[in-house]
């Protein structure tokens, strides 16, 4: 897998950023950013799953939006120096590229083609956020949790998803007997496995079948804003039948 910005830039608005990239594994838990952060390093994920994490004073925390292949985490600084809104957090392991805000700046002041994909994704990610915020208020934990797991799938070379009855509990805003509850619920229906940490995806059309509009409407979002170069399909957002099915 290769990162749908990096992947969309020509050779030379590329050649701007390359020799300031470096190559990093991001694993599971690690805390890239907490709100009032000043955004010093641009993360360009290719495989795995970013949260941005909403906190409340009492320590309260939901999923505001998911970062994966698709984008990139911290890229409105390359407009300007920003401090972040959110909490950041590695959901799965994750291979990425990141760079310094700085220097991404001096590419973002001497490229069209990177200003263009910087004010697409800012348009994406906020229509993301957006719409996660009507989908927790008025969807059920069950559709949610598909939509999630949906979400994770798309930007993971896998079918197994490494995830805590925690972190699963904090990302939907529920409590962790509701997510043992309706893990239960989607095994009986035999769509995944859900073992101590783990989730394999055994059916994703079945999942599917379950989600709400909002998986669909985040999908087509960004396949609007952020067309594959050629017009060719993106396979991080495309329906996949896991292996064996």
């Amino acid at each position: 897998m290769q990162n749908r910005l990096l992947g969309a830039l020509p050779p030379e608005d590329y050649g701007l950023l390359a020799p300031h990239i470096t190559s990093i594994e991001l694993e599971r838990g690690r805390l890239l950013y907490e709100p009032g952060d000043p955004i010093e390093t641009v993360y360009f994920p290719h495989d795995g799953v970013i949260s941005l994490m909403t906190l409340m004073e009492n320590g309260a925390a939901i999923e505001s939006a998911t970062i994966g292949r698709e984008g990139a985490l911290g890229l409105m600084a390359a407009v300007a120096p920003r401090t972040s809104l959110s909490r950041a957090i590695v959901q799965t392991p994750c291979r990425a590229s990141r760079i310094g805000a700085g220097a991404l700046h001096e590419a973002w002041r001497n490229s069209d083609r990177i200003r263009e994909i910087v004010d697409r994704h800012t348009e994406a990610l906020f229509g993301h956020a957006i719409q996660s915020v009507a989908c927790n208020a008025l969807h059920s934990v069950e559709a949610r949790f598909c939509r999630w797991l949906l979400t994770c799938h798309d930007r993971i070379s896998t079918d197994t998803v490494a995830l805590t009855q925690e972190f699963l509990a904090d990302m939907l805003g529920v409590q962790r007997t509701t997510v043992t509850a309706v893990a239960r619920t989607l095994q009986e229906k035999g769509y995944i496995r859900y073992r101590r940490g783990v989730v394999d995806i055994m059916d994703r059309a079945g999942l599917e079948a379950m989600t709400c509009e909002c998986y669909e409407a985040v999908r087509a979002n960004y396949e609007r804003l952020l067309p594959q170069p050629g017009g060719a399909p993106d396979l991080a957002f495309r329906g996949r039948t896991p292996a064996g099915r």
